[in-house]
């Protein structure tokens, strides 16, 4: 049987860290078995290459760097223009505006697939720049994907295509997170053991909310915060720490190799998820944490977040950026063993039963096919 000839588009690809480079690859990897799967891609500075990661072929444009959080490529309009004709679907991860620019050009009439990961937030005035161009793209493509149902709701570029959009959840791949070969990776790092340890994942930019969790960590008794990550805030966010006094609270441990994170959500009691703007549509981190049975608190985002991890099912919820709701839910963690456990093992039991790997793949490819069989611009029948 032929294969699908499928290409996906976005910004980047591994090595550069990401939640949407982290879902481009999996998608990559885990159909690259069943379809002829290419990814295109920008250098975010540099010229362009042709690459193999993990048997997937990897084309990066040139680019001249990155201009509004987007990389500045010529390159890759041509690429697109050309790789277009050689694939029955395209698949692009947004926000991107480049590729919804590279797409009108191309001429492309084929099937468009468009992964809808979150809104334009932080750059408006680029927004108001390349709104009619995303109105088109979303008009034009046959199916739009997102991972909850809050992506639509809160979306109002999405709200007027509900009729074509598609919602299939993140997945885990379980086999690579069920090993842990280091112990006590946090209780080793404390200055007071007998604290609970408390994990935050992410970058260090300004949708985390990382700013809000250090003010709440200055009325939190008994705990210890543990910061894994890097980003633009983070020379910002340890003189904050210091000024407040607390150095001996509050670790940041940097970027972590994965089998250093997996310890540190291993060990950990509570994870904590403030992000406090819209951009932040989803958290895999969230599942990382659940997938241990580690109980979150998160934020009532109008997006996927608050949907990940379940106000008092698998967690706690509390309003965005109310320090005293963040300090109080987290004290709450803390003091209430019972509640904790609880909470920590059904959020164990959710990871599993809603957001498996496999499952995630079997959707996927399963659009893809009804799509590359579908001739009318409809979605295909779920």
């Amino acid at each position: 049987m032929k294969k699908i000839k499928i290409l996906q588009i976005n910004k980047f690809y591994a090595p550069w860290v990401g939640g949407v480079e982290r879902v481009v690859q999996n998608i990559a990897e885990g159909l690259n078995t069943k379809s002829d799967m290419k990814v295109l891609v920008c250098q975010s500075k540099g010229k362009a290459e042709k690459t193999t990661v993990n048997n997937v072929q990897i084309i990066r444009s040139a680019s001249l760097g990155i201009f509004y959080s987007m990389p500045v490529s010529f390159d890759f309009i041509f690429k697109l223009w050309k790789l277009s004709r050689q694939h029955d679907i395209l698949l692009f991860h947004t926000p991107f505006p480049l590729a919804d620019i590279a797409c009108l050009f191309s001429g492309y009439r084929g099937k468009i697939v468009v992964w809808w990961h979150s809104d334009i937030i932080s750059q408006r005035k680029l927004l108001k720049i390349i709104k009619p161009i995303l109105k088109w793209f979303l008009k034009r493509a046959d199916v739009i994907v997102t991972a909850t149902q809050a992506h639509i709701d809160s979306s109002a570029f999405l709200r007027p295509h509900r009729e074509k959009c598609k919602i299939i959840p993140f997945g885990l791949k379980f086999s690579d997170y069920e090993q842990v070969g280091i112990n006590h990776y946090l209780t080793n790092k404390m200055s007071d053991t007998q604290h609970k340890k408390l994990l935050f994942v992410g970058r260090l930019v300004y949708y985390k909310g990382i700013d809000i969790l250090i003010q709440a960590m200055r009325t939190v008794r008994k705990a210890e915060l543990f910061i894994v990550g890097s980003g633009t805030l983070e020379g910002d966010l340890k003189f904050r720490t210091e000024s407040e006094g607390l150095s001996d609270t509050i670790h940041f441990l940097g970027y972590l190799p994965f089998e250093e994170l997996k310890a540190a959500y291993a060990d950990c009691d509570v994870f904590v998820f403030p992000s406090n703007a819209q951009v932040e549509a989803f958290g895999l981190a969230q599942m990382e944490a659940m997938f241990y049975g580690k109980p979150v608190v998160n934020t009532n985002l109008p997006t996927g977040v608050p949907l990940v991890s379940i106000h008092e099912k698998t967690g706690l919820t509390v309003p965005v950026n109310d320090v005293p709701a963040l300090s109080s839910a987290i004290q709450r963690m803390i003091d209430d063993d019972e509640l904790r456990i609880r909470l920590g093992i059904n959020a164990r039991q959710r990871v599993y039963e809603e957001f498996d790997f496999d499952k995630m793949m079997d959707r996927v490819y399963d659009l893809f096919e009804k799509l590359a069989n579908h001739d009318s611009t409809k979605p295909p029948a779920s």
